[in-house]
């Protein structure tokens, strides 16, 4: 995700950002008590469940979706290739068995299982191609779909690069071809080692070609506009400004007879403690993520559930803005702001501050964690922060500046802003933050368009590698948009994931070195804080699985048990 998966752009009830598409250090619901399916204790109760979630859901289009929310129900109505397991690993899921892949790694071969469209129509190879082509197909507009493709399947990036130069391209040159109705073959520009992780995504789910053109503009605008290959199947949803939906098991799903919950009803609330005082009057089992001020009165509870997440928040700086073209200014905003008290004071959730883009906990080598070469970056010096921006000033000939600060409109978001803007202004003489706090979907929508001059954004991971974090931020790149531009680091990037691919110590320099630049040279973003993420759940909910990186949830190997 990421979230914007952008990506990110990922999240249940704290915060607004994009990618995220992600995460969290315990994958089950309480320390494995959640984990269990046991069929006695199920048989004679009733297997649904609410929820409660912060924000509607901006698209369920797998193809243009792109933030945690999205993706977190896609996952659950919806199947590629692989998907994630129990464990928070790829297993295969549309596929049949292992893949055939050539010599060189480039070339597989995947055979699919009888799997059924829950209208009853064979998923087919056809349904992958269909998908994959609309996703990388400029008339589309995907957000994700040239950020997911891109540099890994063959000819992605050849057919975005035509489209944005108003060039002819051809959709059947990309990597991707239907050999039969159950053979699907993928080429890919180069090896790709976390491939599985790949197919795993919601942005390589298939789509029904017959169906999405008879349905036309009206496809996935609501429940009964949508088919679903996976789980659950949605049996209500009135769109994007819905704030009820309700998903229900998907009897024609190849693995039904692993699936106990029966039906799902989730509502929008988008204040914390209106979630909690749902929960504990019984109306609501399980909320989205809490705001700060809940979590202590929680320390200890059973029935909260904590992780540190894998998503790590920023701001994201535009360079379309004169004032922040310059690097002294970045430097200036990146260093001005005390992230330890925002963690303990503001947030008090578990969130830690973050000197750095690639988050602790997430991947290692050899048992030595990424965070262990590069450490901290870009942390608060309020000394060094005034020094930065007197030369930014200088530079650009002011003694004063106004900037758009674009944030959420959820009490949490406003609370983080709010202290930014303080501690922004307050540090940096001369500074105004103009604050703007505004729906999650059109906080996307403004960020595609680079609608903003400073914006609160984040980022949870899209497959378990550092470069769903560091090729963010390759010049023009999908998930961008903010004119953020180095050629050292694009040189670095793209070596991370051509060349070096395949040489786990070089790979792992060439992208903390990459990240040092971002950071430390250029402060092309200011990291904030490592989110530590905190739900309350009914005890009797069994088997939720939590992800670090993809879709937030499963709730395919979840029950509910009596008392």
């Amino acid at each position: 995700m990421k979230k914007s998966k952008y990506s990110l752009l990922l999240i249940l009830t704290l915060v607004f950002s994009l990618i995220l598409t992600a995460c969290g250090g315990n994958n089950d619901a309480s320390e494995g008590e959640n984990n269990d399916n046991n069929e006695n204790a199920t048989s004679d109760v009733a297997q649904e469940f609410s929820m409660l979630d912060s924000s509607a859901i901006p698209t369920m289009d797998s193809v243009l979706a792109e933030g945690s929310t999205s993706f977190t129900y896609i996952g659950n109505v919806g199947e590629g290739l692989y998907r994630l397991n129990q464990e928070g690993k790829p297993e295969p899921a549309m596929v049949e068995g292992e893949p055939e892949i050539n010599e060189d790694k480039t070339v597989f071969t995947f055979k699919l299982r009888d799997a059924k469209w829950s209208n009853g129509e064979p998923v087919t190879a056809h349904d992958f191609v269909f998908a994959w082509q609309r996703a990388i197909d400029p008339k589309t507009a995907s957000p994700y779909g040239p950020y997911m493709m891109g540099g890994k399947i063959l000819n992605a990036a050849k057919i975005t690069e035509a489209g944005a130069a108003g060039k002819p391209y051809d959709l059947n040159e990309l990597g991707v071809k239907a050999i039969d109705d159950k053979t699907l073959e993928v080429t890919l520009e180069k090896p790709v080692v976390y491939w599985e992780d790949l197919f795993a995504f919601p942005s390589f789910y298939p789509q029904n070609q017959k169906f999405v053109e008879e349905k036309g503009d009206a496809f996935a605008s609501s429940a009964e506009n949508l088919l679903y290959n996976g789980p659950f199947k949605m049996t209500q949803w009135e769109g994007t400004d819905a704030e009820e939906w309700v998903l229900e098991k998907n009897e024609n799903y190849w693995d039904a007879d692993n699936v106990k919950i029966e039906k799902i009803t989730v509502n929008v609330v988008k204040d914390s403690g209106s979630a909690v005082n749902a929960f504990e009057a019984g109306e609501t089992d399980m909320t989205g993520l809490l705001s700060s001020d809940l979590v202590p009165q929680y320390e200890g509870d059973e029935r909260m559930m904590s992780w540190l997440d894998a998503a790590v928040f920023y701001l994201k700086l535009n360079q379309k803005n004169e004032a922040l073209a310059n690097t002294n200014i970045r430097k200036a905003i990146a260093m001005a702001f005390n992230k330890e008290d925002l963690a303990n004071g503001i947030l008090n959730n578990g969130s830690v501050p973050a000197n750095y883009l690639v988050p602790k906990e997430f991947v290692n080598l050899d048992g030595v964690d990424f965070r262990e070469g590069n450490g901290d970056m870009l942390e608060y010096n309020v000394e060094e922060a005034k020094k930065h921006w007197e030369a930014g000033l200088k530079e650009l000939g002011k003694t004063e500046l106004t900037i758009r600060y674009l944030g959420g409109d959820t009490e949490a978001s406003k609370k983080i802003d709010s202290y930014m803007k303080n501690q922004l202004e307050t540090n940096l003489e001369g500074l105004t933050i103009e604050l703007e706090s505004v729906p999650f979907a059109v906080r996307l929508e403004r960020d595609n368009s680079m609608d903003y001059d400073i914006q609160m954004a984040g980022w949870g991971p899209d497959y378990g590698n550092a470069i769903s974090f560091i090729d963010l931020w390759v010049t023009n790149g999908g998930s961008n948009r903010m004119g953020y531009s180095n050629p050292k680091y694009d040189e670095l990037v793209k070596k991370a994931q051509g060349e070096l691919a395949t040489q786990p110590e070089e790979n792992f320099k060439a992208m903390q070195e990459a990240e040092r630049i971002l950071l430390e040279e250029d402060a092309g973003i200011a990291p904030v804080y490592q989110r530590g993420a905190n739900i309350l759940i009914n005890p009797n909910l069994k088997g939720l699985v939590q992800y670090q990186y993809g879709p937030d949830y499963s709730f395919k190997w979840m029950s509910v048990e009596g008392e």
